[in-house]
């Protein structure tokens, strides 16, 4: 018989170097070097997983393939908890 425990799990990613953060921000140079919307290029390829949203200019898709999706998405979350607490003066 299965038990599943109602308190809430924690969760703790390995302390490391961010390197979802990193990834991101060189991706987004590339992808506006060439002229797209990183946000838009973004969203289609957490949605679908299929990397031809992402430029291979400055071998930015290989290196957006390198981090997990979901790890990609904790660190937009990550990052937009963080400036709402900025916002808001917390």
């Amino acid at each position: 018989m299965d038990w599943v425990s109602d308190e809430t799990m924690l969760f703790r990613p390995a302390a490391e170097e961010n390197a979802a953060e990193k990834t991101i921000r060189r991706a987004c140079e590339a992808m506006e070097e060439k002229g797209y919307n990183p946000i838009n290029q973004l969203v289609g390829y957490l949605l679908s997983g299929d990397p031809a949203y992402i430029t291979s200019h400055n071998d930015a898709r290989s290196m957006i393939r390198k981090i997990e999706r979901d790890e990609l998405l904790e660190e937009f979350v990550r990052s937009y908890l963080a400036n709402m607490k900025k916002e808001n003066g917390k």
